[in-house]
């Protein structure tokens, strides 16, 4: 019996998946367990697995395709069954997308012709390697390439024409992208061109994180009222007690891990900071789950470190660096960026000086930490170096009152001067 494989939901908020690869083929036999594909979620690139064994007997989309939840992906079954039935049930969709293809092949070969006529391209000119190399991995002169790995290919520069595919029939994936390595040759002849050409205009596909982070952050920005308090930190006692620190243990403690676990103490002590807004009532929440915001190239992933008014540094900065390392991978699982009540940006290694940050909802405030900086300050009377670093608190007002967001930067700023208080 022919088994549906539909697109699952892999995350609380996703409303549809984009294939990443296929990591079979049609006729590929599979068992109950074996990761068939990868699924662009709004939060992370996930695995997709076969509940089922039997033979792929057909694949619906495409590698780069947008399947809404529960779509028809593929269809498993055993050798030479007939699917008519589930192939006609999908038809409209799979008939539309035909129409796309065919449309998009017509538009190119009617602007090819219009060049040729129009004197623009002349078909006797030579043909160059790139084009020879080209046409062996195409079809009538079009290379074969998942729509992902000819995004990741124009942002790396590198040349469809000379890269091997491993897909199905030739096709270029996102593994051929990442594997290649370009010759000393080509590269060498490729730099001396780059210098004499300009740069083109082109589009970039919108990913679906990237799509997420547009929707939920333009939501917050326009319903949350926003306003910002800034307040400038003495750092000169936090760089002493940090350097004491990595010197007594194996475990390098960053000024990051400093910031967040001031903030998790100060959240027990203001706890209206420490809550989300529930329409009819403010949900004042007695747990911490400090989020921090960790930048990838499709935008910024919020992984949430629990309890981090009950953790040490050394523990806040073990997580604080797995949790990065897994959101750079794509591998974070949506547990792991799930449940925050207040989140901390922090853009100092970039030495930005001070910024604001939009409230990741559904936290009441978001903390945005700024280099530190040599300063001159005036200190008994007298002129010395100093190190400072500016925090900015972004509040939803409908929550937080500026008084008391007030409170909560000056008891940061307290901590933060005063590090040992932190161990009471």
């Amino acid at each position: 019996m022919a088994i549906k494989i539909e697109m699952p939901k892999l995350s609380d908020t996703m409303e549809e998946g984009v294939i990443a690869s296929w990591n079979v083929s049609e006729g590929d036999k599979v068992s109950a367990g074996d990761i068939i594909a990868e699924v662009e979620t709004d939060k992370a690139t996930m695995e997709v697995e076969a509940f089922d064994e039997g033979t792929v007997l057909k694949i619906l989309v495409n590698e780069g395709d947008a399947v809404p939840l529960g779509g028809l992906m593929a269809v498993l079954g055993e050798e030479g069954e007939d699917i008519s039935d589930i192939l006609d049930g999908a038809g409209s969709d799979s008939s539309s997308s035909k129409d796309e293809v065919k449309e998009t092949e017509s538009s190119e070969k009617e602007e090819s012709t219009s060049k040729s006529s129009s004197g623009l391209t002349s078909p006797k000119s030579e043909p160059s390697t790139e084009s020879d190399s080209s046409a062996t991995a195409s079809d009538n002169g079009r290379i074969k390439a998942s729509p992902l790995a000819r995004n990741m290919a124009e942002d790396r520069g590198i040349d469809l024409g000379r890269v091997d595919g491993s897909g199905p029939g030739g096709r270029i994936i996102k593994a051929d992208i990442e594997n290649y390595k370009e010759s000393a040759q080509p590269a060498a002849a490729s730099a001396s061109a780059a210098s004499f050409q300009s740069l083109e205009s082109r589009e970039v596909k919108v990913s679906q994180m990237r799509k997420t982070i547009a929707r939920r952050l333009s939501e917050s920005k326009f319903s949350n009222p926003h306003f910002y308090e800034t307040i400038d930190i003495d750092m000169k006692a936090a760089i002493a007690a940090r350097k004491s620190v990595n010197e007594a243990n194996d475990v390098k403690i960053s000024f990051n891990d400093i910031v967040v676990k001031a903030c998790a103490i100060a959240l027990t002590r203001h706890q209206a900071v420490n809550s989300s807004w529930h329409g009819d009532i403010i949900k004042e929440h007695g747990d911490v789950h400090v989020a921090v915001a960790v930048a990838i190239d499709e935008g910024l992933m919020t992984p949430v470190i629990r309890h981090t008014d009950q953790k040490g540094l050394a523990q806040i900065s073990s997580e604080t660096k797995e949790l990065a390392g897994l959101a750079r991978d794509r591998k974070l699982q949506p547990e792991q960026m799930e449940g925050s009540t207040f989140t901390i940006s922090n853009l100092g290694m970039f030495g930005i000086e001070e910024f604001t940050a939009i409230i990741n909802p559904p936290n009441a405030c978001i903390l945005a930490v700024g280099a530190i900086r040599d300063v001159p300050v005036v200190e008994n009377g007298e002129v010395v170096p100093g190190k400072r670093m500016k925090v900015t608190l972004s509040s939803d007002h409908r929550i937080v009152d500026g008084a008391k967001a007030a409170d909560f930067l000056n008891t940061v700023k307290n901590l933060l001067e005063n590090p040992l208080s932190m161990l009471l």
